[in-house]
């Protein structure tokens, strides 16, 4: 007899909710939400201003909003971007 699978429970830090500080509020807006949530509100953000390195779609662009989130940065990495991102975390 095959051993049913359970299903994956998500990690309780990633779906507790956070707050954006003003700086990234203005990217996805202030509404406490889980980190998963701003993620996707950043995509979302990121590909709707059409953002992403034609030619390394890893390397995000910096508009005047996320140039702020990301210290002043021009480009950055996706794995750069979410260590960024926690520092506007509450």
């Amino acid at each position: 007899m095959a051993k049913k699978k359970s299903a994956r429970k998500p990690n309780a830090a990633f779906m507790k909710p956070v707050t954006p500080d003003e700086v990234l509020a203005k990217v996805v807006g202030s509404k406490p939400m889980p980190r998963t949530k701003i993620t996707s509100k950043l995509w979302e953000y990121i590909k709707k201003n059409d953002l992403q390195n034609p030619k390394n779609k890893r390397e995000i662009i910096a508009d005047e909003n996320l140039k702020a989130v990301f210290n002043g940065k021009k480009k950055v990495t996706m794995f750069e971007m979410t260590k960024l991102v926690s520092e506007h975390l509450s």
